[in-house]
Protein backbone atom coordinates (compact mmCIF):
# COMPACT_ATOMS: atom_id res chain seq x y z
CA UNK A 1 0.00 0.00 0.00
CA UNK A 2 2.84 2.51 0.70
CA UNK A 3 4.73 1.55 -2.19
CA UNK A 4 1.82 2.76 -4.31
CA UNK A 5 1.47 6.02 -2.66
CA UNK A 6 5.22 7.19 -2.77
CA UNK A 7 6.12 5.61 -6.13
CA UNK A 8 5.63 7.80 -9.01
CA UNK A 9 3.83 4.98 -11.23
CA UNK A 10 1.75 1.78 -10.37
CA UNK A 11 4.31 -1.11 -11.05
CA UNK A 12 8.02 -1.40 -11.15
CA UNK A 13 7.87 -1.79 -14.73
CA UNK A 14 5.87 1.24 -14.93
CA UNK A 15 8.66 3.56 -13.21
CA UNK A 16 11.11 1.23 -15.78
CA UNK A 17 9.09 2.48 -18.59
CA UNK A 18 8.75 6.00 -17.48
CA UNK A 19 12.59 6.70 -16.75
CA UNK A 20 13.34 5.72 -20.25
CA UNK A 21 10.82 7.82 -22.32
CA UNK A 22 12.06 10.46 -20.07
CA UNK A 23 15.80 9.43 -20.70
CA UNK A 24 15.13 9.88 -24.41
CA UNK A 25 13.00 12.80 -23.93
CA UNK A 26 16.23 14.43 -22.14
CA UNK A 27 18.97 13.16 -24.75
CA UNK A 28 17.18 14.71 -27.15
CA UNK A 29 16.30 17.99 -25.52
CA UNK A 30 20.38 18.14 -25.27
CA UNK A 31 21.04 17.03 -28.33
CA UNK A 32 19.38 19.64 -29.89
CA UNK A 33 21.12 22.11 -27.68
CA UNK A 34 24.31 21.00 -28.08
CA UNK A 35 23.63 21.10 -31.70
CA UNK A 36 22.02 24.62 -31.59
CA UNK A 37 24.78 25.75 -30.04
CA UNK A 38 27.57 24.54 -31.47
CA UNK A 39 25.94 25.61 -34.98
CA UNK A 40 25.35 29.41 -33.71
CA UNK A 41 29.15 30.08 -32.20
CA UNK A 42 28.13 34.45 -32.50
CA UNK A 43 25.09 33.98 -30.09
CA UNK A 44 23.20 36.65 -28.82
CA UNK A 45 20.13 37.37 -26.68
CA UNK A 46 17.75 38.62 -29.54
CA UNK A 47 18.47 35.04 -31.13
CA UNK A 48 18.32 32.88 -28.10
CA UNK A 49 15.30 34.55 -27.30
CA UNK A 50 13.93 33.71 -30.73
CA UNK A 51 14.09 30.28 -30.07
CA UNK A 52 12.29 30.16 -27.32
CA UNK A 53 9.22 32.54 -28.85
CA UNK A 54 8.12 29.68 -30.84
CA UNK A 55 5.47 27.53 -29.16
CA UNK A 56 7.19 24.16 -30.67
CA UNK A 57 10.07 25.39 -28.67
CA UNK A 58 8.51 26.04 -25.43
CA UNK A 59 6.38 22.85 -26.11
CA UNK A 60 9.94 21.16 -25.98
CA UNK A 61 11.00 22.30 -23.32
CA UNK A 62 8.45 21.59 -21.26
CA UNK A 63 8.54 18.05 -22.00
CA UNK A 64 12.00 18.46 -20.68
CA UNK A 65 11.17 19.76 -17.62
CA UNK A 66 8.43 17.69 -16.52
CA UNK A 67 10.53 14.71 -18.15
CA UNK A 68 13.55 15.60 -15.80
CA UNK A 69 11.35 15.81 -12.76
CA UNK A 70 9.18 12.46 -13.15
CA UNK A 71 13.27 10.90 -14.23
CA UNK A 72 14.37 13.16 -10.68
CA UNK A 73 11.91 12.02 -8.44
CA UNK A 74 11.41 7.59 -9.74
CA UNK A 75 15.62 7.53 -9.24
CA UNK A 76 15.76 9.53 -6.08
CA UNK A 77 12.63 7.17 -4.79
CA UNK A 78 14.25 4.01 -5.98
CA UNK A 79 17.63 5.47 -4.32
CA UNK A 80 15.97 6.19 -1.20
CA UNK A 81 13.86 3.27 -0.75
CA UNK A 82 17.58 0.93 -1.22
CA UNK A 83 19.45 2.96 0.70
CA UNK A 84 17.38 5.01 4.21
CA UNK A 85 15.97 2.01 6.23
CA UNK A 86 13.98 4.43 8.76
CA UNK A 87 11.07 4.86 7.54
CA UNK A 88 10.66 8.51 9.19
CA UNK A 89 14.16 9.37 7.40
CA UNK A 90 12.63 7.93 4.12
CA UNK A 91 9.22 9.80 4.35
CA UNK A 92 11.28 12.93 4.96
CA UNK A 93 13.80 12.56 2.24
CA UNK A 94 11.66 11.68 -0.31
CA UNK A 95 8.64 14.76 0.85
CA UNK A 96 11.63 16.89 0.55
CA UNK A 97 12.66 16.13 -3.16
CA UNK A 98 8.87 15.93 -4.31
CA UNK A 99 8.38 19.15 -3.35
CA UNK A 100 11.95 20.39 -4.68
CA UNK A 101 11.06 18.61 -7.99
CA UNK A 102 7.23 20.62 -7.70
CA UNK A 103 9.08 23.68 -7.25
CA UNK A 104 11.50 23.81 -9.85
CA UNK A 105 8.73 22.68 -12.42
CA UNK A 106 6.62 25.79 -11.78
CA UNK A 107 9.45 27.69 -11.60
CA UNK A 108 10.51 26.33 -15.05
CA UNK A 109 6.94 26.99 -16.67
CA UNK A 110 7.22 30.56 -14.73
CA UNK A 111 10.37 31.38 -16.42
CA UNK A 112 9.29 29.33 -20.12
CA UNK A 113 5.73 30.91 -20.24
CA UNK A 114 6.36 34.42 -18.54
CA UNK A 115 4.18 33.98 -16.14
Amino acid sequence: MVTSITSFGRSGLYDWMIQRVTAVVLLAYTVFMLAYLLFNPDLDFAQWSALFEGTVMRLFTLLAILSLAAHAWIGLWSVSTDYIKPTVLRFMFQSLCGLLAFIYVVWGIQILWGI
